[in-house]
């Protein structure tokens, strides 16, 4: 079969799959759409990619040509970027495919889906349960089979947090690794695309193809591509840090037994394991939600009626532009975004700014030193669990904004510092997938990757424990 042919079989096959998936509300653009783009895409496909004919599903906060962008609200329903997002294009040139658009929290501001716009996306496992967010979309169709891999992003450990759910690899990489041009921006310090696969090498292919440098975006650092490290045979030589504020006496019993399973395989695999400690992180999850809602009511100030999306005059004539602000926001954005513009405009007002938003910043700078300490100290990587608990039950959280945010006390902090990070999964408690959480140095995936491919073949992934 000639290298076309299989690329539009790929093609068909995923469309094919896609539809199947339809019960999941994983996908946002309509299936007809997905199905004639993904033929003309593998016609036009470049023949010696890397990622030649792999589907790749993009989450709907990463701006594509092909398809619509909503970031799952309404204030941006319909709309069409002019160009493609850098990860987007480096994608089609290593050959994969644009597999259409996952559903997600609206603006990428949630960790289960449920405030997307258009409802919730099922776990593929069990359909009364959430499978994480924002980037939910993206991590159930991955964990479902329908693609092989995903682009979702992160603000505050949205890739990370939804791959522990959903028994699957979540990669954020190094800020600036990955450039952000394309992304919508919800809070720019933090924000970073992340990758999802069904296996480490899949994940880390896909996190080469479109890491390194871009002129586009100013953040990002002038590197070459990501190069993706060999399968070790041992561990022999890393030092694992495992930091002691990450296993809380309420951790769920089970997330602490598949924990406990994996310290005693890496020891087995020739690392040398030891406890340190990050004293700051009981600060990490509100000195985040100071800082990424003040960011937020930055960035998503653009959408007013006048540029984007809908265009409501809010009875005061189009004359009256506060009428026609306060109309358009309020009808286009959901609640939890309204509650974070909200927070950020509060904590960046006169009066409340040291108050709040400097004092953030300065917790985020000694969260930064932890880790500085333990890397300084000899210690290669850090292992943690990922969530606290496995996926918890739709509308479970959905009253309570603290008990939600608290779902990423684990992973906020890469985001906050910058650092790599990534899940895999490391076992199943009553059926429900548990992930462990690999952190490692600024810009050295490649030897938390080659821990990573270590672990996967030596954790017993679906186990229950």
């Amino acid at each position: 079969m000639s290298d076309a042919a299989e690329a539009l079989t790929s093609a068909k096959a995923a469309a094919d799959r896609l539809t199947k998936a339809k019960r999941f509300n994983a996908l946002l653009t309509p299936l007809k759409e997905v199905r004639k783009s993904l033929l003309q895409q593998a016609a036009a496909a470049h023949p010696g990619g890397v990622l030649y004919g792999m589907p790749v599903a993009v989450k709907d906060n990463i701006c594509t040509l092909e398809f619509t962008t909503s970031c799952g609200s309404k204030i941006l329903q319909g709309y069409r970027s002019p160009f493609d997002a850098t990860a987007v294009t480096k994608l089609k040139a290593a050959g994969a495919l644009i597999a259409g658009k996952t559903n997600c929290d609206e603006f990428a501001m949630g960790s289960s889906t449920e405030h997307s716009a258009y409802g919730r996306t099922l776990h593929p496992l069990d359909k009364t349960r959430v499978p994480g967010g924002s980037s939910g979309g993206s991590a159930a169709l991955v964990a479902a089979g329908v693609v092989p891999a995903a682009l979702g992003s992160e603000t505050g450990g949205s890739v990370r947090q939804p791959a522990s759910f959903c028994g699957i690899v979540g990669i954020k990489p190094t800020y600036a690794r990955v450039s952000r041009y394309g992304l919508v921006a919800f809070g720019s310090s933090l924000d970073q695309i992340g990758v999802f696969g069904r296996s480490v090498h899949d994940a880390g292919r896909v996190l080469s193809a479109i890491s390194g440098r871009d002129p586009k975006d100013a953040t990002c650092e002038d590197r070459d591509p990501l190069r993706l490290p060999t399968v070790p045979e041992s561990l022999q030589g890393f030092v694992i840090g495992v930091p002691r504020e990450y296993f809380p006496a309420d951790l769920d019993p089970g997330v602490r037994r598949a924990c406990d399973r994996v310290i005693k395989i890496l020891r087995e695999l020739g690392a040398v394991v030891r406890e340190v400690s990050l004293p700051h992180t009981a600060s990490a999850v509100p000195c985040y939600y100071v800082i990424a809602p003040a960011e937020a009511s930055s960035n998503l100030a653009r959408y007013d009626g006048v540029r984007y999306g809908p265009r409501l005059d809010g009875g005061g004539g189009e004359a009256d532009v506060r009428a026609l602000y306060r109309a358009t926001r309020g009808a286009g954005f959901g609640a939890e975004v309204r509650r974070r513009i909200l927070v950020g405009t509060y904590v960046l007002s006169a009066g409340y700014y040291d108050a709040y938003y400097r004092k953030a910043q300065q917790v985020r700078a000694l969260l930064a030193q932890d880790f500085r300490n333990v890397f300084d100290r000899g210690v290669d990587l850090l292992f943690t669990p990922t969530t606290p608990t496995p996926a918890f039950k739709a509308g479970e959280k959905l009253g309570d904004p603290v008990q939600m945010y608290l779902s990423d006390v684990f992973v906020c902090t890469a985001n906050l510092t910058g650092l790599p990070a990534m899940s895999l999964p490391i076992g199943r408690v009553k059926g429900l997938p548990v992930g462990g959480q690999l952190i490692g140095r600024a810009f050295l995936e490649d030897e938390m990757l080659e821990a990573a491919y270590a672990l996967e073949r030596a954790v017993p992934s679906v186990e229950e424990v």
